[in-house]
This record gives structure tokens, sequence and C-alpha cells, in this order.
């Protein structure tokens, strides 16, 4: 499965929703990808959302989109 994880950069900071990012990662669950994504980052976790087959393809068109690997 592929999940969208909405970022802040850092953990200091009060978050703002103009400063949230995003990032793909593939995980057999949503536990399991908040795991990889706090153990490898220190991006403040806002929010992880697992993408359907039809919202995936449309992620795909974004000339940026790329899974993370850790």
């Amino acid at each position: 499965m592929i999940f969208k994880i909405y970022y802040q950069d850092t953990k200091i900071r009060n978050p703002k929703r103009e400063d949230t990012h995003s990032m793909y990662l593939e995980a057999d669950s949503e536990p399991e990808a908040r795991i990889q994504a706090e153990g490898n980052t220190e991006f403040n976790i806002e929010y992880i959302e697992e993408l359907s087959d039809k919202a995936l393809e449309y992620e795909k068109q974004n000339p940026d989109f790329k899974i993370a690997k850790f």
C-alpha cells in the first residue's frame, strides 16, 4: 500500500498549513508507515492517508512524485 504523509519540517515551531509538505511511503499498514516516517526523519508528522488506486494515479501525474526509501 502507498501512504501519503503530511508533515512539517520541524517539531520546534507550531504547525502552519502553508508549511505543510508531503511524501509518499510504501508500507503494509498505517502504523508501519508512521514508524518508518518517525524513525527515519525529524519531521512533525501531521497526518497519514492511505491512497486508493485512483488517488495514486492522480498523485503520479505530479512530476515531483517519488516514493521515499529508507
